[in-house]
């Protein structure tokens, strides 16, 4: 008895400095936000007890119901885009044959950047006649090159396939190492068409406006779109690499048996390594919902850059009535508006878990 209550106040001694900050900057914080919500407060004077009018005042908010559709939309279109771009990639990074290393480095190299560097980036990226803008112009301009750049490059990357398959088995189709031999010689084809005069360029004088801009596409603004594209392409690479590792966990001699009853490549990913993978994949589309829904520093960084319609969400909207450019705190507005975002993310985790996948694989 007296070794196992050493155990036990050797482990609550572990515990305790999580405990501690668990306490003072989650608990009390949630309970004194929870306060403040009911009350009128601007930092300045006491807070005066309100009821339920902040709440009452969110919901015939129109910026509060135009960042609650935004964080929505941005959450799902994130989420599930990174999710299935991060499995893809985890796919091709475990089943190349050569420079695995390699490719895994070069696939991680963006998510190592912090977020405050990468958005200063795509606001130079981003710009009217900027980097963004000149690709597309690029490939208006040449698009019969780019047509037959994937064309050839299809055709050669199933001839190196099916070569390497008389000698190897289990080479998929998506190998890296050949991808890379494909597209050099799908970019050698079409230079040498080029210059030889058989494709045409055409002309064409773009300037996009990628963020100073209210426009919507579907059910989001183009600027949220284009923070979305960076959002996708910072998170993916940390994703891959927790979908890599579940691949490297499942055995091999389940695909060797799926494959001796004749299952082709497709039927071995979908009745065996999505189904392994779906503890992870629980991970990683949670890990998704609450960053997504939480994303504040990416927007606020843009600043003048976009019109505040344009790029607010709930977390932003919690900061601009916290902190206004020239006006006084609104702390009740911004605890209610922190509220909603908390029980919006509880409530998409419990949902994700419920009808999705969860820790158990079920």
């Amino acid at each position: 008895m007296s070794r196992a209550r050493s155990e036990e106040r050797s482990g609550w001694l572990f515990v305790l400095p999580f405990t501690i900050s668990m306490m003072l900057f989650f608990a009390y914080a949630i309970v004194r936000t929870a306060y403040y919500s009911f009350t009128d407060f601007d930092l300045f004077k006491a807070p005066s007890f309100v009821g339920m009018s902040n709440y009452t005042a969110l919901v015939s908010d129109e910026l509060f119901l135009l960042a609650l559709r935004n964080t929505i939309g941005f959450s799902l279109i994130v989420t599930s885009t990174q999710t299935v771009l991060a499995l893809g990639l985890a796919v091709l990074v475990n089943h190349a044959v050569r420079a695995r290393g390699l490719i895994r480095t070069v696939f991680y190299l963006p998510s190592i950047m912090s977020s405050a560097a990468m958005t200063l980036i795509f606001l130079w990226l981003f710009q009217r006649n900027g980097f963004m803008t000149a690709i597309v112009s690029v490939v208006l301009a040449y698009r019969q090159h780019i047509l037959l750049f994937l064309v050839g490059m299809a055709a050669l990357q199933g001839a190196l396939v099916l070569n390497a398959r008389r000698s190897y088995e289990g080479i998929s189709i998506f190998d890296p190492f050949f991808l890379l031999v494909a597209a050099v010689g799908a970019l050698a084809l079409a230079a040498s068409c080029a210059l030889a005069g058989l494709l045409s360029v055409f002309d064409n004088n773009l300037l996009i406006s990628w963020l100073n801009t209210q426009r919507h596409v579907l059910f989001m603004p183009v600027t949220l779109w284009s923070v979305a594209l960076m959002n996708v392409f910072t998170t993916v690479p940390t994703l891959m690499l927790l979908f890599l590792a579940g691949l490297q966990s499942i055995p091999s001699s389940l695909y060797d048996a799926a494959e001796v009853d004749g299952a082709n490549a497709f039927q071995r990913f979908r009745h065996i390594t999505v189904p392994a993978l779906r503890p992870v994949t629980f991970a990683v589309v949670t890990m998704g919902v609450i960053g997504t829904l939480q994303m504040f520093d990416q927007v606020a960084i843009l600043g003048d850059a976009a019109p505040l319609a344009s790029r607010v969400t709930l977390a932003y909207y919690v900061y601009e009535n916290a902190f206004p450019a020239g006006a006084s705190s609104r702390i009740g507005m911004a605890s209610a508006a922190a509220l909603v975002l908390g029980i919006l993310t509880i409530a998409a985790v419990y949902v994700q878990k419920s009808v999705g996948v969860n820790e158990k694989g079920e």
